[in-house]
Formats: C-alpha cells, sequence, structure tokens
C-alpha cells in the first residue's frame, strides 16, 4: 500500500477510509471497523463516510 500523501500538511481535511488505509498500515476491513466502532470519529455526508484528519491524531494519541 502506497499512500500519495507525504506529510501531514498534505492531507485533505476529509478523509475517505481507503485513505486511511495506507496512512496507518491498516486493510480495508480493519478501517471500517475502526470507523464503525468510533474508535475514530467520522461524519457521513450523503452515503460517503469522511474522516476529518484531526480525527486520526486524535486515535493516534489515543493509543
Amino acid at each position: 500500500m502506497e499512500t500519495k500523501y507525504r506529510s501531514f500538511d498534505d492531507l485533505p481535511l476529509t478523509l475517505r477510509v481507503e485513505d486511511l488505509m495506507p496512512i496507518l498500515g491498516i486493510g480495508r476491513n480493519t478501517a471500517y471497523e475502526l470507523v464503525r466502532s468510533g474508535q475514530i470519529r467520522s461524519v457521513k455526508i450523503g452515503r460517503q463516510i469522511r474522516i476529518p484528519k484531526d480525527a486520526v491524531v486524535e486515535y493516534l494519541k489515543q493509543n
């Protein structure tokens, strides 16, 4: 898995679950489980799930 982002500043304000996978080095099922369980804060916009980039930092600080 390779990420297209080189640094935290390169990340957009919100990420898709697919963007989370290479950033955290996890698989698709794990990424969706983190969001579904509320371990990573997310917002639903229509049918799409978006993760604020600061939610990724919060998750990393907790773990």
